[in-house]
């Protein structure tokens, strides 16, 4: 088995698009191939066949490669719960919660768990493509590094280096790199790769050879703007707001508004709905109002359920939703988001941050009480309302319990699932990924009066990774890439 590695000169540079697009173009040249991150931090996480939780990238990167998601493939996982606190997943388990400044003495702990998720992977298979996290220009974070050179050296892994003109300053983005770098670190750069080019790629060329004059380092293409990327799952928060910000996704004339926690999770949940031309989807963010004219509002995940709902009565929210409710609208709670409707959110034992507890919207007669276990599973179920198939995953702590629940969402392994309000305009539940399901999503938009369409939304998945090979196939030197590895 070997192993290449695709480091970024910043963050958000598409690493894990390309890391996805070069693990569905390996599959398609006949490769057994696999991804692994190192470390990720992320509130957007994905349960795996073993029962623990990875990066979502990771996971669509296994779908890229034809495997099922796997906690070896993203061993380290940290889930920011504050401004400078996280919740350290290590092989899809929690391990602790630590502050950013402690983060740094934990972090040679991890390398060896790392090491051993990394040899699993390697034992089975052609070709392992791993993604970096940041960048290794952050050398001020050097020490006890297990997320790009760090790993790199430890693991023996060439590494190719990305960098976004999209965003400007490209060729000092690379360039800079190597001249902050230690020597030793620099050595394990094999290359780069230009990305998010928009235009003639043929006026950068002399940019092109510029760098690689000055670093000594081959180039291996220039990839034009992958317009497509949306019809995958984002990662990023930050793709989240640039790509929706407070506009709608579509024209449609039902209108739905979620709200941008500032820790949302797992917001690919909204990711189907966004591609359904009958409706218009807007992302509410910070300052913003929910819009007088919607018709559905969705308070999304959130990996602080207590802390976010502070966040939303500071924009004003709770008073939009209150106004949204009396017009005769209608809400959906996911997940944390389904925690915050009910009449208070209780965390005696400080598992989520400061012990207290916090009201709720009161939206459905129950209350939530955070415990120290989490729930992590897959789950089928059947939508109460429709008799649709529901195809989902939970991961949350807390439990849920009042009378809304005798009203429920759906049933799971016969078990009641979720809550109704009595006028059923009030819906919550721990399901994440339900607007996955096909059936399940045109049959609760049908019910809501929206016109929902024929799409297949996995079918579209795979064929936008099958697009993305074809587009690295076309721009860069994939033969060469696979070539470095060892």
């Amino acid at each position: 088995m070997r192993a290449l590695m695709i480091q970024g000169a910043g963050s958000n540079v598409g690493k894990s698009l390309l890391v996805a697009g070069l693990c569905r173009a390996a599959r398609l040249r006949g490769l057994r191939v696999a991804p692994f991150k190192p470390q990720n931090m992320s509130n957007n996480a994905a349960v795996t066949a073993d029962g623990g939780e990875i990066g979502r990238a990771q996971a669509l990167q296994a779908l890229a490669s034809g495997l099922e998601p796997h906690t070896d493939m993203n061993p380290v996982l940290l889930k920011p719960e504050t401004d400078t606190g996280a919740q350290v997943i290590v092989q899809g388990k929690r391990m602790a919660t630590v502050k950013a400044r402690d983060y740094a003495a934990l972090k040679p702990k991890l390398m060896a768990p790392v090491q051993e998720s990394f040899a699993r992977l390697k034992a089975h298979g052609d070709l392992v493509i791993v993604e970096g996290a940041g960048s290794p220009a952050e050398v001020n974070l050097r020490a006890g590094d297990i997320a790009n050179m760090g790993f790199a050296r430890a693991a023996d892994v060439p590494v190719v280096l990305v960098g976004d003109i999209d965003r400007g300053g490209v060729i000092a983005q690379i360039v800079g790199t190597q001249v902050v770098l230690d020597p030793a670190d620099a050595a394990m750069i094999a290359g780069f790769v230009i990305n998010k080019f928009r235009g003639d790629a043929r006026l950068f060329d002399d940019g092109y050879a510029l760098i690689a004059a000055r670093t000594g380092w081959p180039g291996f293409g220039v990839v034009p703007f992958f317009a497509d990327a949306v019809r995958v799952p984002a990662e990023d928060a930050l793709d989240l707001a640039q790509s929706w910000g407070g506009k709608g996704s579509n024209t449609g004339t039902f209108r739905v508004a979620a709200l941008a926690f500032s820790r949302i999770a797992n917001f690919d949940d909204l990711d189907p709905l966004r591609q359904e031309p009958g409706l218009s989807l807007a992302m509410i963010g910070p300052g913003q109002v929910i819009p007088g004219d919607t018709d559905l509002v969705i308070l999304p995940g959130s990996k602080s359920t207590r802390g976010d709902l502070d966040f939303l009565r500071r924009q004003g929210w709770d008073i939009d939703i209150a106004a949204h409710v009396r017009r005769g609208g209608r809400v959906l709670g996911i997940c944390g988001g389904f925690q915050m409707l009910g009449r208070v959110v209780c965390d005696p034992d400080g598992i989520e941050g400061p012990a207290g507890e916090t009201l709720g919207l009161g939206l459905l007669d129950m209350e939530t009480v955070m415990t120290g276990d989490k729930r992590l599973s897959r789950v089928s179920g059947s939508h109460v309302a429709t008799g649709a198939a529901i195809d989902g995953y939970e991961i949350h702590i807390g439990r849920s319990d009042g009378p809304a629940r005798s009203r429920p969402f759906a049933h799971v392994a016969g078990a009641p699932e979720g809550a109704t309000s009595r006028d059923g305009r009030i819906i919550g539940t721990y399901m994440h990924g339900l607007f996955a399901s096909d059936a399940f999503r045109q049959a609760f938009l049908r019910q809501l009066g929206a016109a929902p369409s024929a799409l297949a939304y996995g079918d579209g998945i795979e064929a936008t990774l099958d697009a993305l090979a074809a587009h690295l196939e076309a721009h860069l030197n994939i033969a060469g890439l696979f070539a470095l590895a060892r």
